[in-house]
């Protein structure tokens, strides 16, 4: 089952590997039985759909859950579902991806003008006086 993120963008089922483990915490004999907890590895780095500059953005937001390999690793053990941490984590990897799809604005250096400049360093000015005539009269 392969993965949508939008139109043009869709990951293949070959680089989603999926590895169910048990989760920790509360949960009774649910927790010491059943796999809930879902880890999901997308081998990002190797992935056709994704362009280089947005697997560069992509690696920059996922930080620390980006392995050495350039694969990016999930891991989800919200709820005592199986199938509903899965689609989680699904989810998560979609959003992750949509964002690092959107390039950032460059931005323009400004110069403060001159009016600006004035008023700031007469406000000072003033700010400096007051703070003189608060000391010790002699």
């Amino acid at each position: 089952m392969s993965l949508r993120i939008n139109d043009q963008i869709e990951i293949a089922d070959w680089e989603l590997t999926e590895q169910f483990i048990r989760s920790s915490g509360p949960g009774g004999q649910n927790v010491n039985k059943v796999s809930t907890a879902v880890e999901l590895r997308f081998e990002a780095a190797r992935s056709p759909n994704l362009t280089d500059p947005v697997k560069r953005r992509l690696q920059r937001l996922a930080g620390r859950r980006w392995t050495k390999e350039g694969a990016l690793i999930l891991f989800c053990d919200e709820t005592r579902s199986q199938i509903r941490n899965r689609e989680i984590v699904r989810e998560r990897l979609a959003d992750l991806i949509r964002k690092s799809l959107i390039a950032p604005k460059r931005r323009i250096k400004t110069k403060p003008t001159k009016g600006s400049v004035e008023r700031r360093i007469k406000a000072k000015k003033q700010r400096a006086e007051v703070k003189a005539l608060r000391g010790r009269i002699d």
